[in-house]
């Protein structure tokens, strides 16, 4: 008898694929049940004292300082290929004056946060995935709390304050690149007057466009934090992670995959609601 005959037991062949579906729904209700909880005791380490300063720090450091390089080169040639892709899509109905405006909107609504957030995930959201998982397997994370110390007050509380601080940081370093380089490709390039696109942007861009942008960017700094270091928490309880090495490896790319996911996901969803 095999393994998949082990595995489902007496179970009925024609039965198997709802026993299969049944499984996997439970493990999904159950991980994202203790991804709740993982969630809460992060937040509550925040107001848990002493806090770590000190570790707050590193983390703003590596998190937001960083990432400065490549959320500049980023923003920069993300700007550079609006402006010029806007120039001649608003070439056709002679609308070039608007070009600030279609850049700016588009940068402060939507790529500014989607994209800061996602290169966020792949340089720093792995690399808190993995330390954490690393700490998890080789024991680490079991020794502090047989000294009675908070984990999370220790490890993760630190890691989501750095991020939903600079995340929202990087954004508006991104928009304000990514402006630029809108200007560099549109005026400096492509001959558009100066005054009519900053004089679209400055009449176009809302209060409400700005806050947009800004809850966007907390939403999605959240959500990396979350995502990442509880996929690394839990690295031993994933289901076909493996063992050791390996399954570190493998819950890293996992996170990334899904804190990608989930920001294109809650991109809809709060551009559908806050819109």
């Amino acid at each position: 008898m095999g393994n998949r005959d082990l595995y489902y037991g007496d179970v009925p062949k024609y039965a198997r694929p709802f026993v299969l579906v049944g499984n996997h729904g439970t493990y999904l209700l159950h991980d994202l049940g203790r991804m709740g909880v993982f969630l809460f005791n992060s937040l509550i380490g925040i107001f848990k004292g002493p806090f770590r300063f000190r570790e707050l720090l590193k983390q703003l450091h590596f998190i937001g300082a960083g990432s400065v390089a490549v959320i500049f080169f980023t923003a920069l040639s993300s700007g550079m290929v609006l402006g010029l892709q806007g120039y001649y899509s608003l070439n056709k109905f002679g609308a070039e004056g608007m070009l600030g405006s279609a850049v700016s909107l588009t940068l402060i609504m939507e790529l500014g946060p989607v994209l800061t957030a996602l290169m966020v995930t792949g340089r720093a959201g792995s690399a808190m995935c993995a330390e954490i998982g690393i700490m998890r397997i080789s024991e680490q994370i079991d020794a502090l709390e047989c000294m009675a110390i908070d984990p999370f007050r220790y490890l993760i509380s630190p890691k989501f304050v750095a991020t939903l601080i600079s995340v929202p940081l990087l954004t508006a370093m991104f928009d304000v690149v990514g402006i630029f380089g809108g200007y560099l490709a549109g005026v400096k390039l492509m001959g558009v007057n100066s005054g009519s696109f900053f004089s679209g942007m400055e009449q176009s861009v809302t209060n409400h466009d700005i806050n947009l942008g800004v809850t966007k960017s907390f939403v999605f700094a959240l959500l990396v934090a979350w995502v990442c270091t509880g996929r690394g928490y839990f690295v031993q309880s994933i289901r076909g992670a493996g063992f050791g090495a390996e399954s570190v490896s493998k819950v890293t790319t996992q996170a990334v995959v899904i804190s990608s996911i989930s920001v294109l996901v809650f991109d809809y969803l709060l551009t559908a609601i806050l819109l």
